[in-house]
């Protein structure tokens, strides 16, 4: 526990040491029988209550099931709390210490994959004993045990969810309260101060934390972000103590699990399969950036500015992912541009700038066999064409211009404003948005343009090379570029003279 600071190793302490004391009234369960079947609730909270046989079937039951879905072969990416429905039903069958015992053997034997072992295990141990036994006192409380001991479903129901939302309000406030004191994030909303070893920062990069991320975080968002799959494990949990009690036995309650772990393993191949999306756009993103320095890191900000006009526009997550993809891919067919045109610092003639339109050709050849990229393959190839039909590499107009690659358009042409290039320097924000707007009819969407300019002026842009930032980048410095009075900036920037664009 070396790695934390002294304020988090305490309060892990203090929540190791709650959670001891929530199991020590089932200490008497050393005399109980080994048996799997419950008696008859009483009013008792613990003791003899509680078999050995349904305590120790459950606690194996959520260790094995934890491990597995932790384990390399057949693991999800976070999958943390997979198998909490075994942990609720416990806290519907049996008094509350003895419910807290069952979580205990998996937290502690679950494998971490993160420093520091000791104090993560500690504290996952802490965390779900008092979850558990917090939500089997609530369900008590209650008179759920009662309920699922005669069957009253409607009654069991009531105290499950009385049960489900302390069993989620104690998991957040003890998560938030270790974030607060481990990671320095604030518990509070309204608390913005920065910490004391952050104030000497520069103000760039104080002023790129983006404000929605202190809001996300809010304990009571995560509460109400948690809820949901923590109900659904609820329903299954309530499901299992039901069927424990019913004359079938608990091999019947044990057969509800069959449909989770089904959905559990095609989450978890969901999610591989996702991770070798992102391992293959990486790989693409990076070979480009590579090949042409001066633009390093314009692929993953034309991504970020294309998601805040999906997401402005109301477009669902799946789409939105689908332009993210489509603006970090945009300039992938610079691979087939010879390097010497892409670093060339003098303006292009009429022959290498035509070499240089055929890159969303090159690039859509590159994608085209990638089907998950759905219509983020059009916005690659067409993402040069202009509303008044002046663009390439077709000369499309208006509506025959995906609305993918008007998306990506206005995204690379205001992050190409934004930062520095080897023919231009970086303009401040507002005279991007400004030069955008006055282009807007003309080469670019109107609606992706105000939506780009509503979704700045609500949570900021904060480019990782900004006008403000007055270094220059690597390479000796380029010649100026004259550019025509009559052509507006942004038409400049989205395909100037001499541009690698």
């Amino acid at each position: 526990m070396e790695a934390l600071p002294a304020r988090a190793r305490m309060y892990v302490t203090g929540v190791a040491v709650a959670g001891l004391l929530c199991l020590l009234p089932a200490v008497p369960l050393s005399s109980a029988p080994l048996s799997l079947t419950l008696p008859l609730p009483l009013s008792a909270a613990s003791g003899p209550d509680a078999p050995w046989g349904a305590v120790a079937l459950l606690a194996v039951l959520y260790a094995g099931c934890e491990r597995l879905a932790r384990s390399r072969h057949l693991g999800a990416p976070n999958p943390g709390g997979t198998f909490h429905p075994v942990l609720l039903a416990a806290a519907f069958l049996l008094p509350p210490s003895a419910a807290a015992l069952v979580a205990l053997p998996g937290a502690l034997l679950t494998p971490v994959e993160q420093r520091p072992f000791l104090a993560r295990r500690i504290w996952r141990a802490g965390q779900l004993t008092l979850a558990v036994w917090a939500a089997g006192r609530a369900h008590l409380a209650a008179g759920g045990r009662e309920a699922v001991a005669d069957g009253d479903v409607p009654a069991a129901l009531g105290a499950a969810g009385a049960s489900v939302l302390v069993f989620c309000l104690v998991l957040t406030l003890l998560d938030r309260g270790i974030l607060a004191l481990a990671g320095g994030v604030p518990f509070r909303r309204g608390n913005r101060a920065p910490r004391p070893e952050c104030r000497r920062t520069t103000w760039r990069r104080t002023r790129r934390r983006p404000r929605r991320n202190t809001r996300q975080t809010t304990w009571w968002r995560l509460f109400l972000r948690s809820l949901a799959p923590v109900a659904v494990h609820g329903l299954a949990g309530l499901m299992m103590a039901l069927l424990w009690r019913s004359p079938y036995g608990p091999v019947a309650a044990l057969l509800v699990l069959l449909p989770m772990c089904v959905s559990w393993w095609a989450f978890a191949q969901y999610h591989r399969e996702r991770a070798a999306h992102q391992a293959t756009i990486r790989a693409l993103v990076q070979a480009v950036d590579i090949k042409d320095g001066y633009t390093r890191g314009h692929s993953e900000r034309v991504g970020q500015a294309s998601t805040m006009i999906a997401r402005e526009l109301g477009m669902d997550d799946e789409r939105t992912e689908v332009l993210r993809f489509a603006g970090i891919l945009h300039d992938v067919g610079k691979l087939g541009v010879p390097t010497r045109l892409l670093t060339k610092d003098g303006p292009l003639t009429p022959e290498e700038r035509r070499v240089i339109e055929l890159h969303p050709e090159y690039g859509h050849e590159m994608v085209r066999g990638i089907s998950f990229l759905g219509e983020a393959r059009a916005a690659v190839l067409h993402h040069h064409e202009r509303l008044d039909g002046s663009g390439y590499p077709y000369g499309l107009a208006g509506a025959q211009i995906p609305e993918s690659a008007r998306v990506v358009a206005v995204a690379d042409a205001f992050d190409a404003m934004t930062s520095n290039r080897s023919y231009s320097r970086a303009r401040p924000v507002p005279v991007a948005l400004d030069e955008l707007q006055r282009c807007a009819g003309d080469h670019f969407d109107p609606r992706m343009v105000e939506a780009l300019v509503r979704a700045i002026g609500r949570t900021g842009w904060h480019p990782a090379v900004t006008a403000e930032d007055v270094r220059q980048p690597p390479g000796p410095p380029a010649p100026p570029v004259d550019e025509p009075a009559d052509e507006p900036v942004a038409a400049q920037v989205a395909d100037p003279p001499g541009a690698r664009r």
